[in-house]
């Protein structure tokens, strides 16, 4: 299992995609890294211990940071809460 951090919705300029995420995974600095997570499942566990599954997308960037689609949308309070990917 590892942990990572959502850092922001996935967004364009004027458009916010509710239910995509960007996430830091703990440990990954390089896109080669990040593209061996696609597939792999995200749990977020909100403060009243309510679990909201999603699937990691894809790579998002050169740095490390992936995209996660969750069944749910997250709530604006999940932005720099941590995340398992297992």
């Amino acid at each position: 299992m590892v942990n990572g951090k959502v850092v922001q919705f996935r967004r364009g300029r004027k458009t916010i995609i509710e239910k995509h995420f960007l996430i830091e995974v703990d440990g990954v600095s390089s896109r080669k890294d990040a593209e061996k997570l696609v597939g792999k499942e995200v749990i977020w566990v909100s403060p009243a211990n309510k679990k909201i599954a999603g699937k990691i997308s894809g790579a998002h960037g050169n740095k490390g940071v992936v995209r996660a689609i969750f069944e749910k949308g997250l709530p604006g309070q999940a932005v720099t809460t941590k995340v398992e990917i297992k």
